[in-house]
């Protein structure tokens, strides 16, 4: 039976055993908030597994020095959310990390892999997924979501030891720990995107002006949702944004009447929103435009596309774990290696995908920070 730590001397007690790794995963709710609350927490170690109450007075001080330690490896699986919610709670970070999702993607089993599925592959054993839908908020928690959430981290260390030896087997534990280590500093330094409108499609239909003040709305809305803890739509929904974007309202007055035929319009927040979108961003100049790809584009995507698919093949790595579209997008449009492909996989792919890149200088572009 799993142990529920609801004190953080009893967590404290569990710590002086000095693991060398713990299983790690945590449950949250993120339905009417903008930040994961963090509402379970569950560690394995060794052959126990502790359920310990983050909601316990004094609980995310204790935890920290579990998540710090750098003679831990934290074993997760999946861990981006994980550690927003960690990083918002116990204002610290799980590092060094083994991301047991990442690990298959880069052993060649597979991309994107979930847990249940992975541990039926490595073990055998197969995992209920009852719970999945929980409130784990309330307490105290029933005994099916008890053993549900022990689930999480009791087989993590057996596809830990099997991932590494596949990875060790094939030298690319550097490549693992550099991809997680990446995957804690983007945790780390998160603010939102500075350019949200690219991944926006109806943006590629907005002229210059229009797309300069969506980016406005978009980041105000940004600020607006991490400031009160909601999530973006609940501020401004995408739609509104780009009608307000196209067709900016003459006045405040007008802005009002068109947030009257909206249900979703944000009235209390028509102030700032105004304001918002009549005022230049600092690095507005800078902004790249959203654009519909050109035959050209299209052509050169797919060439790249096609010389990644072979490479990754050579490697033995499932399709996407190399580069995705969107990475090569990037590195397309901005003539720069995105901080995405640096490292390991520009390593592997600058001397295949030079042939194709087109401009001088372009494949010898310094990585974008």
């Amino acid at each position: 039976m799993p142990h529920w730590i609801d004190t953080p001397a009893a967590l404290d007690a569990h710590l002086q055993r000095r693991p060398t790794r713990i299983g790690l995963d945590t449950e949250f709710v993120r339905e009417r908030t903008f930040w994961p609350q963090l509402a379970l927490v569950q560690i394995a170690l060794d052959d126990d597994v502790l359920l310990v109450d983050p909601l316990a007075p004094g609980m995310t001080d204790a935890l920290r020095p579990w998540l710090t330690d750098p003679a831990i490896t934290k074993v997760m699986h999946s861990a981006s959310e994980d550690l927003v919610a960690f990083k918002v709670a116990c204002d610290a970070l799980p590092t060094p990390l083994f991301d047991t999702q990442i690990a298959a993607a880069l052993a060649g089993v597979a991309a994107g892999i979930g847990y249940q599925k992975l541990v039926e592959r490595i073990t055998g054993v197969v995992l209920p997924k009852g719970e999945t839908r929980s409130d784990w908020l309330r307490r105290p928690l029933s005994e099916s979501q008890l053993h549900y959430a022990a689930d999480d981290v009791r087989y993590l260390f057996a596809v830990h030891d099997a991932l590494r030896t596949a990875l060790a087997s094939s030298a690319r534990l550097g490549w693992l720990e550099e991809d997680c280590a990446r995957f804690v500093d983007n945790a780390a330094q998160d603010e939102g995107e500075r350019w949200p409108h690219l991944g926006m499609r109806s943006a590629q239909f907005l002229d210059a002006d229009a797309q300069r003040r969506l980016v406005r709305l978009l980041r105000w809305r940004e600020a607006q949702a991490r400031a009160s803890d909601k999530p973006r739509s609940w501020i401004l929904d995408n739609e509104l944004a780009v009608t307000l974007a196209r067709t900016p309202p003459t006045d405040k007055a007008a802005l009002l009447r068109l947030f009257d035929s909206q249900p979703k319009a944000p009235r209390k927040l028509a102030d700032p929103l105004w304001q918002a979108l009549a005022t230049p961003v600092d690095d507005e100049a800078a902004m790249p435009l959203a654009r519909a790809a050109s035959d050209g584009d299209k052509a050169r995507l797919k060439r790249l596309q096609d010389a990644v698919s072979t490479r990754s093949a050579g490697l033995g790595l499932p399709d996407g774990v190399l580069a995705s579209r969107r990475h090569l997008e990037a590195l397309l449009e901005s003539g720069q290696w995105p901080a995405s492909l640096a490292g390991w996989r520009r390593a592997e792919l600058q001397p295949v995908l030079e042939p194709i890149l087109a401009g001088p200088g372009l494949a010898q572009a310094p990585a974008a920070g």
